[in-house]
């Protein structure tokens, strides 16, 4: 399973690649709109230097004819941008046109899996279905995510899915036994991965060991 970082800020993209980890990144809007007044496509571009992965860049307008014209041009970015849609009608006219132009296309809030299933069918390079908002809500996020992957495979498409929305790191362990090709998280949940009271335990337990042997 592939790990994208979700997040637009660069310290937390650059503490990510360096462990050697990181295989894209997600952006939206709202993360965008975080770092502060930033050129959209300078700032994409500056992540692209980072991450040799699949960026996404989303699209903010509502038409088709908007979003083409935005994800034409992000798409000139970088080689590795992919143009996030929505799950829309509007949104998967433009997935249809610019996945025939050869550009990428991550499918972005999708909820169910009749969703997920017109998003391959417009040729989607990703499927992002949002577990934790479910779970908001009162649905089992990876009930939804289980259903998605299964119905893929019974098919030749190419579109992968990208687990969005994760919480924790029971998100990200689950996702990989449903098998999610991708999971992007935030950078907290990223680092939480790493922590377990033993880990810290044991390594204080052989350190100590070690100096009471007079060694130094």
């Amino acid at each position: 399973m592939k790990f994208f970082l979700d997040s637009a800020n660069l310290d937390e993209i650059r503490e990510a690649a360096s462990l050697g980890m990181l295989d894209g990144v997600t952006t939206n809007p709202t993360l965008i709109a975080k770092e502060g007044g930033v050129d959209f496509k300078q700032h994409i571009a500056a992540i692209c230097e980072i991450v040799r992965g699949d960026v996404s860049a989303e699209v903010t307008s509502l038409d088709a004819e908007g979003m083409l014209r935005e994800g034409r041009e992000y798409a000139r970015v970088a080689p590795n941008v992919i143009i996030k849609c929505p799950l829309t009608r509007e949104g998967l006219k433009t997935t249809r046109q610019l996945a025939s132009e050869g550009i990428r296309v991550n499918v972005t809030l999708c909820f169910s899996a009749a969703q997920a299933i017109l998003a391959a069918k417009a040729g989607a390079s990703y499927i992002s279905p949002f577990m934790g908002r479910l779970d908001d809500v009162g649905q089992n996020g990876l009930a939804v995510l289980a259903d998605i992957v299964e119905i893929y495979r019974n098919y030749e498409w190419q579109t992968e899915v990208l687990a969005s929305s994760v919480r924790g790191p029971v998100h990200v362990i689950e996702a990989a036994r449903i098998g999610a090709d991708v999971a992007t998280m935030p950078f907290k949940v990223l680092e939480q991965l790493f922590n377990h009271p033993l880990t810290d335990k044991g390594l204080e337990q052989f350190l100590s060991d070690w100096h009471k042997g007079g060694r130094k």
